[in-house]
């Protein structure tokens, strides 16, 4: 009972603390607990993906947590020694931060190649991405990370024409189409490439 209303309770977090300009994701992913129907267990395990696009809203969805687990079980009558506890795991991967300045470098040089029609602005999304870290070095160079549409265009087409969403990239269903998927990648890349090298 002590996990379903946390479960619920952490839901909260990003509609009713979260400001609406900076979004946050908090989805709890993996529920262990029990061992029989009929035995209660004492122990139960939760596993979170929490995803933002500022470390500010991180750090504070991060305690929000924190309270909330604590504050339910306070509730429930838990003794001191049997809270739970709050790990944060080493995996955390930062939020992504494309340079303005650079993608619209990039972006003219790959309409320039490719046309512009083939290129597109998108939303910003909360997906967890490594690149990100290249961004946060000491030195803080600017980054950009590109998506290359790598679907059917007659697949592309029916969803835009449907609303119907295309396989992620981590779908099962992703079946990306080498060429000219590849040739395009390779081409837009080093056009931008050299365009942001003859700068220098």
């Amino acid at each position: 009972m002590i996990a379903a209303q946390t479960i619920m309770a952490l839901q909260t977090i990003v509609s009713r603390e979260m400001k609406p300009i900076d979004p946050a994701v908090v989805t709890v992913g993996s529920i262990h607990g029990g061992t029989k129907h009929n035995i209660i267990s004492d122990e139960v395990q939760l596993q979170l993906t929490v995803r933002s696009y500022s470390d500010q809203a991180k750090t504070q969805t991060l305690k929000s947590i924190d309270r909330i687990c604590k504050g339910v079980a306070l509730a429930a009558g838990v003794p001191e020694n049997r809270m739970p506890t709050v790990k944060v795991a080493d995996e955390f991967t930062p939020s992504t931060y494309n340079d303005p300045a650079l993608v619209k470098k990039m972006a003219a040089s790959m309409q320039a190649i490719l046309g512009a029609d083939k290129v597109a602005a998108k939303e910003p999304v909360m997906g967890g991405e490594d690149f990100g870290e290249y961004g946060r070095t000491t030195e803080k160079i600017p980054i950009a990370i590109l998506w290359l549409g790598a679907i059917a265009p007659e697949r592309a087409q029916e969803s835009l024409r449907t609303g119907q969403s295309l396989p992620s990239l981590h779908s099962s269903q992703f079946a990306p189409l080498p060429e000219p998927a590849i040739k395009t990648g390779v081409t837009a890349m080093t056009a931008a490439v050299l365009d942001l090298l003859s700068e220098k």
